[in-house]
């Protein structure tokens, strides 16, 4: 009788749990659209340039929006890389080291454009932050491989992939026990085919991501890449003390009972079965970060021979960042973020600052994860609680501190606001810049901050934030940033031109609440010789 009840309680449960998934709406916040639509001739978008080291498998799907179909062609590219000219996918392995210029076009039955790709082949790879998504911020444990495939392939549907994002990552949830002719972790029942997954990403020419830790368990209570036995063996799974995903029951073990390193590292055989399922990107997830275990996993990856992108987690330090620098691609800088206010502006405004000198193409400081649309963290589903003009100060300060911009919504309820968010080709530009500096705090007073970022072509990004709770009127002076001559102001949301000022002209506008106006400053540097008496010229202009 009693398992009845408890079936009929479970049964409820459940029914109030999808009912309570289905209720959730998008705001209709269409109102607060500044991105233009992308025109239906073709435009090439995403990074200027693109890392691979030789001798690895390439893999770089062309973003490009316009009416379809579009027609892809590439001029210059390395001996072994070819170029599906109906996908724009580009394949293959080259071995020679060096940096191609690629010419890409894309052509449709309305015009053609061309841009230039450079392709770096050497030791670096994520030569710009990685842009993507990760399965936890929404579903927690809760994922499965059903959710990370139609999470792909909405990538494509929505049209995210034609701006450049392009990781589709597992976190954590994933793992069952060690096995297989590594005695590597392996997947449990969500995971029924983790190479076929892997394989149908990839198709896609998108990338796939996994998750996993130095300790014996993960922060969800499945085992991690070390253990005490050397067998690989875990005392709490074969005790019977898990779920049938070989979750740790935490209601008969502490989870910290777990959370140890173990004597063994299995970093080696762990990174040997995710290159053979095809995986590109890592998240190595434990606190308080050291160099050991995060040197371990560096070398066990460099050993398989497979380019697969390494993201340290998490509150990572800034006295390891001399190491993080130089051995992973990525590291978070803080603990986990919330969809508040609170959580999101004290992340970006309070902790980015110190991580400016470690930061260059192949090494990047990550701000943690987009908190947009639908989160829950696979147990209270809801809208972001960030409001549209928190959601721009969001996207623009990670875009100027060109942080890695991971989104974690379910990408089933992405609303045109949203996509309007992520896909303004200009905003990701910055994000993206090949020079790969990070925007950092030009000017702060009170409840103003004003971010600068220099970018390849000598323009200048700046950014004004308005922290307050009330309208602020925000602005700057050119020759104050830095540029001499007339500069002319692009309203970058807006991608539009709206002003031409000269070196000593004070722009300002108006900044709502907890909001952003984020412009480039263009020509900014150039090569222009300065003639005549510097100073005389100030005076006269100060009459």
């Amino acid at each position: 009788m009693k398992l009845i009840i408890l079936s009929l309680c479970l049964a409820m449960f459940s029914n109030l749990f999808i009912t309570a998934q289905d209720s959730i709406i998008p705001p209709d916040y269409t109102r607060y659209i500044l991105t233009p639509k992308a025109p239906k001739t073709p435009r090439i978008n995403g990074p200027k340039v693109y890392g691979a080291r030789p001798g690895a498998d390439f893999l770089y799907r062309i973003p490009a929006t316009g009416q379809r179909p579009i027609s892809f062609s590439a001029t210059g590219l390395p001996k072994g890389l070819h170029l599906n000219s109906a996908t724009g996918i580009i394949t293959g392995k080259t071995n020679k080291r060096g940096s191609y210029k690629v010419r890409l076009q894309a052509r449709n039955e309305l015009g053609s454009t061309e841009r230039t790709l450079r392709i770096e082949i050497g030791d670096n790879i994520a030569l710009t932050p990685p842009l993507g998504w990760n399965s936890w911020n929404c579903w927690g444990i809760q994922v499965n491989q059903e959710k990370i495939l139609h999470s792909a392939q909405t990538f494509i549907a929505t049209g995210l992939a034609d701006y450049g994002w392009s990781y589709i990552n597992i976190d954590d949830g994933w793992q069952s026990i060690r096995g297989g002719k590594y005695n590597a972790i392996q997947p449990n029942r969500k995971f029924p085919n983790m190479k076929a997954l892997v394989d149908s990403i990839h198709a896609l020419g998108l990338k796939a991501g996994i998750y996993s830790g130095p300790w014996q368990s993960t922060y969800a209570s499945h085992i991690g890449s070390s253990c005490d036995n050397l067998n690989g063996t875990y005392w709490w799974i074969e005790q019977g003390l898990v779920d049938e995903d070989y979750r740790l029951d935490r209601t008969k073990v502490g989870k910290e009972d777990i959370r140890s390193f173990g004597k063994y590292s299995f970093a080696k055989q762990d990174a040997r079965q995710w290159a053979e399922w095809g995986f590109d990107y890592l998240k190595y997830d434990w606190n308080l970060n050291d160099r050991w275990w995060l040197e371990d996993m560096r070398k066990a990856i460099d050993e398989t021979g497979r380019d697969i992108v390494y993201s340290i987690s998490n509150s990572s330090r800034v006295a390891l960042g001399p190491i993080l620098a130089k051995q992973a691609e990525c590291w978070r800088t803080t603990g986990d973020i919330r969809d508040t206010w609170e959580s999101m502006s004290t992340i970006g405004f309070q902790g980015q600052d110190q991580w400016a000198p470690y930061r260059s193409p192949g090494h990047w400081p990550d701000a943690d994860m987009l908190v947009l649309g639908k989160v829950g963290w696979g147990r209270h589903y809801h809208w972001t609680q960030l409001t549209p003009d928190e959601q721009y100060t969001h996207i623009t300060l990670w875009a100027i501190l060109a942080s890695p911009m991971l989104l974690g919504c379910d990408m089933d309820m992405l609303d045109d606001f949203t996509l309007s968010l992520l896909c303004n080709n200009e905003v990701l530009d910055v994000n993206q810049d090949p020079l790969g500096y990070q925007g950092t705090c030009y000017s702060r007073h009170e409840d103003i901050a004003i971010y600068v970022k220099p970018l390849e072509d000598g323009s200048l990004a700046v950014a004004l934030f308005n922290l307050d709770k009330l309208p602020h009127t925000i602005g700057f002076i050119p020759h104050k940033l830095g540029l001499t001559g007339f500069q002319t102001i692009r309203d970058l949301w807006r991608q539009q031109d709206i002003a031409t000022i000269g070196e000593r002209e004070r722009w300002e506008c108006e900044v709502a609440p907890h909001g952003t106006a984020f412009y480039k400053l263009y020509p900014g540097i150039t090569n222009k010789k300065l003639e005549g008496n510097f100073r005389k010229e100030k005076e006269k202009k100060n009459t």
